[in-house]
């Protein structure tokens, strides 16, 4: 009996709290597209838009292939800091229409995909030379996006990570547990 009921159990469809909350999300993504499309068309820019949800947060890519992913470089600008100004003025956006803050992604032509593998690695390695050394390590400044990526890596290895410093100094101390 308790094995059929952990069967049904596991095909519940989603609770109504998770449903409403992706549906906020999409919300959430769907005001993100219509203003970045205004603002490529401003710019005279060509590129899609993909909405998705990921890790309980609204996630919203712009895309293009040749020359146009190209030119869409320049929302990213040096070491991703357009990119990071753009994506706060999507949230401002997003929070003037629901009322409510928003904790949306935004990626542009694939950089904070590319990101995220090369910090993954760089997060791999200090995990092994903490391993190896017994001594924390401390790595160079990142922003938010970054410094949570190396601490979900880091996390996932069995050791801990702390931020320390200020903005725009922030930077992740690698140590053991």
């Amino acid at each position: 009996m308790a094995e059929t009921e952990d069967l049904m159990s596991a095909s519940t469809p989603e609770a109504p709290d998770e449903v409403v909350g992706t549906k906020r999300l999409e919300e959430e993504g769907e005001i993100a597209a219509d203003y970045l499309e205004e603002l490529l068309d401003i710019a005279d820019l060509d590129g899609d838009i993909d909405i998705d949800v990921e890790h309980g947060r609204a996630a919203v890519g712009i895309v293009a292939e040749g020359v146009d992913e190209r030119a869409l470089q320049r929302l990213v600008g040096a070491d991703g800091s357009v990119l990071e100004a753009l994506q706060e003025l999507t949230r401002l956006a997003v929070q003037a229409k629901t009322g409510d803050r928003s904790r949306l992604m935004l990626d542009v032509a694939g950089y904070r995909a590319g990101r995220k593998r090369a910090l993954t690695e760089v997060a791999k390695a200090a995990v092994e030379t903490v391993k190896a050394s017994g001594e924390p390590l401390a790595l160079e400044p990142m922003n938010p996006f970054e410094r949570k990526v190396v601490h979900d890596v880091v996390a996932g290895a069995g050791l801990a990570s702390d931020s320390e410093g200020v903005e725009p100094s922030r930077f992740v101390v690698v140590r053991l547990a």
